[in-house]
């Protein structure tokens, strides 16, 4: 296997107006290592994904792998093998000649070709379909094959172009374990790209997040969820999407968030206001998420997601009542808080009738500030 690094990579085409696609990624990934790209569409993820295959030039900056400058390399002597949303097969060809078909390129001796092509039939499961062609096979049995041509080749570096995008949601997560079992199995380097986060939080030991070709943060998936650099950061990470309440600090002690026109006001705790000091009476961003909010009973404390952690004070908001989403194991609740939608994740619990007024809990010990005007995190770091 091998390292890849990425040093200032940039990506321009030349439009009218030279469009900037990838601004100066910086990256380092280990041997043996998974790591993600994701991001919307269009943010440069693919784009870069492909710089790395050699599918698209490099506009400046240095691409190495195992320390190995490549910006020049053809793509078939850089020693990668990539699995593509489409699968890319070859539909007059049985299973078996298309996971031995690049090694046939190679003049790769026949016994040899056998042995990697019956070992990666095991790994994946495949060895039942083996003479079948393409359009016998599902869509997940077609992704096994394609993952099993680039198993054949034994490349220094896995690259992912959003593999699983054309499956449906149950063959999504079956994929994604085997992906996953593969990894640990083959310990080889990885580079995945995606717009899902949840494939990018269950998949990566890394995960690099983009917007409009440019890094945001690349951190361990907890580290992205619990301490995102900025707002897009912590509103791509999660689902459902983090809530963001704008408003200002106030100035006074003890600190007070006063959401926009005035709708409500919420203390802010001692470790929380530690962070805050440096944007008091700025136009700011309250960022929390759905588990940290919760819909307080009638009488009594709130409790968070059913489970036993008391707000003590509560901090609590007037609002109303619009849509439950039971989901059997939790329920999703919306509900308008002044100008605000808020979504609270909870335990199957009574509620209200859409409509009717209620009472939401905010903890705000996980909350986070952002910066209106940079979006960036009040004290980051």
């Amino acid at each position: 296997m091998a390292s890849v690094r990425l040093e200032g990579i940039r990506k321009i085409y030349p439009d009218q107006a030279a469009t900037v696609a990838v601004h100066g990624v910086n990256l380092d990934v280990a041997d043996g290592e998974f790591v993600v790209l994701v991001g919307p569409s269009g943010c440069g993820k693919s784009t870069t994904l492909r710089m790395i295959a050699g599918l698209e030039s490099i506009t400046s900056g240095k691409l190495f792998i195992d320390d190995r400058e490549v910006n020049d390399v053809p793509p078939k002597d850089r020693d990668i093998a990539m699995v593509f949303q489409s699968y890319a097969l070859y539909p007059h060809m049985t299973v078996r000649d298309n996971l031995a078909f690049a090694l046939k390129l190679r003049n790769t001796p026949k016994s040899e070709i056998d042995e990697r092509v019956n070992l990666a039939a095991k790994t994946l499961g495949i060895e039942s379909f083996m003479d079948r062609t393409p359009r016998q096979l599902s869509g997940g049995q077609r992704q096994r094959v394609a993952l099993g041509r680039a198993i054949v080749r034994q490349p220094k570096v896995f690259l992912f172009d959003e593999p699983l995008s054309n499956l449906d949601a149950q063959l999504r997560v079956q994929m994604r374990r085997e992906i996953a079992r593969l990894h640990q199995e083959l310990k080889a380097t990885m580079i995945y790209v995606t717009h899902d986060q949840v494939e990018a939080m269950t998949l990566g030991d890394r995960i690099v997040v983009m917007n409009k070709g440019h890094v945001q943060q690349i951190d361990t998936p907890m580290a992205l969820y619990d301490h995102p650099a900025n707002r897009f950061v912590a509103g791509f990470i999660g689902s459902p999407a983090m809530n963001f309440i704008t408003g200002t600090i106030s100035t006074q002690e003890p600190l007070e968030f006063i959401a926009g026109e005035g709708a409500f006001t919420l203390r802010i705790p001692p470790d929380l206001a530690v962070r805050v000091q440096n944007i008091k009476g700025k136009p700011v961003i309250l960022g929390i998420r759905p588990e940290d909010v919760s819909v307080a009973p009638p009488a009594g404390p709130a409790l968070f997601a059913g489970e036993s952690t008391i707000v003590d004070p509560p901090v609590l908001a007037p609002a109303r009542l619009d849509i439950v989403e039971a989901l059997g194991n939790e329920v999703f609740v919306y509900a308008t808080v002044g100008p605000f939608t808020i979504t609270a994740r909870v335990s199957p619990q009574p509620l209200p009738a859409p409509g009717e007024p209620v009472t939401m809990a905010f903890d705000l010990a996980k909350a986070h500030f952002f910066d209106e005007g940079t979006g960036d995190r009040a004290g980051r770091g």
